[in-house]
C-alpha cells in the first residue's frame, strides 16, 4: 500500500512524515520551493491492513 501527504507550503507535512516513520529529515522555517520527495517503509501491526494486504497483493 502506498500513501501519500500532501498539502500547502509550511504545513507540517514533514512533521508529520518524520513523526509516522521515526525519520529525521530536516524542517525548514520557510519554504525553498523546491519539491522534495521523502520515502520510508513503515511496518504497520494492524490484522485489517494485513488483510487487505492478502487481498490486493501489492
Amino acid at each position: 500500500m502506498r500513501l501519500g501527504i500532501i498539502g500547502l507550503p509550511n504545513s507540517g507535512k514533514t512533521t508529520i512524515f518524520n513523526a509516522l516513520t521515526g525519520s529525521t529529515y530536516p524542517t525548514e522555517p520557510f519554504s525553498s520551493g523546491q519539491l522534495e520527495v521523502h520515502t520510508a517503509i513503515v511496518n504497520v501491526p494492524d490484522a485489517r491492513v494485513d488483510r487487505l494486504s492478502e487481498v490486493f497483493k501489492p
